[in-house]
């Protein structure tokens, strides 16, 4: 009979500040003394994933998500670009094309990770993303964190692809909102997959609000189709953790932070007892 050790790992799918759940989980899982093997992060759940993977306290990691994400990284428009839709042949619209300028954005990933890279992580840590020109979903693992993260929210219409490693890089959640793959690739035995539905505006009252509700619906059908496939042909164990809200989440409702992370170690508590066993069989 083996002693290995049995790997496990957490996956925080797209789904913008819900995505703090996975700091509830975390904490559930610190009582318990499991640490994780590999975390792995997509679109909005790459923000926590990576926070996470650097050795962060859990109080460290709600500031620092507060300033990765909120409204101000969506108040600049992209005038030039939004310019180019009505004179294309003038302005040159390309793949660059984006509806927010990204620069309140990158200086907010730039003052919480710096120049750090995936070499600097303390938990191995991929981050996902989408190849623009083929469509494959992407495991970013090497280089600069900010380049990876700006790449895995990289949404479409909202803000333009990004070039990392050697690839135009948009939002993973365009191709695996809840990437389990990643883990069974790796080999690790247990996958705590945290996924979430993504919420669709309550009024389509601007092009922005349009791109996002467009943005979400196919997001929830990846994630259901992608997460149903896995699960029936994995070799690994993978228990799917999808927190329960009782009250309309936004997508930029960091107020709301201390709710999503009680719900996410609700959800992780109902399911603890069976990783336990899983972990100690």
């Amino acid at each position: 009979m083996s002693d290995k050790k049995k790997k496990i790992a957490l996956v925080i799918g797209a789904g913008s500040v819900k995505c703090a759940a996975a700091l509830g989980l975390w904490n559930v899982l610190e009582e318990e003394n499991i640490p994780f093997d590999m975390i792995v992060g997509c679109s909005g759940g790459s923000i926590y994933a990576t926070a996470m993977a650097m050795g962060f306290s859990l109080q460290e990691c709600i500031e620092n998500t507060k300033k990765l994400w909120n409204r101000s990284i969506t108040q600049q428009r992209n005038w030039r670009a939004l310019a180019s839709v009505l004179l294309p042949g003038i302005l040159k619209f390309d793949h660059s094309f984006s509806m927010m300028n990204d620069g309140p954005m990158l200086k907010s990933f730039q003052s919480v990770f710096g120049e750090k890279t995936f070499a600097d992580t303390k938990t191995p840590l991929y981050v996902m993303a989408t190849d623009f020109e083929t469509g494959e979903s992407i495991a970013q693992h090497e280089g600069r964190l900010v380049d990876a993260l700006r790449a895995s929210i990289a949404i479409p219409y909202i803000w333009s692809a990004w070039k990392h490693n050697g690839r135009l890089l948009i939002d993973g959640a365009a191709s695996n909102p809840l990437p389990v793959d990643v883990p069974i690739r790796e080999g690790v035995d247990i996958i705590l997959a945290m996924g979430f539905q993504s919420p669709l505006p309550s009024r389509v009252k601007s092009i922005s609000r349009y791109a996002f509700y467009i943005n979400s619906l196919m997001t929830n059908n990846l994630l259901n189709a992608n997460f149903a496939f896995h699960n029936a042909v994995h070799h690994a164990e993978i228990i799917s953790i999808f927190p329960e809200f009782e009250r309309s989440i936004r997508l930029f409702d960091t107020d709301q932070i201390p709710y999503v992370i009680e719900q996410g170690e609700k959800a992780m508590r109902e399911q603890l007892p069976y990783v336990k066993r899983l972990l100690e069989s």
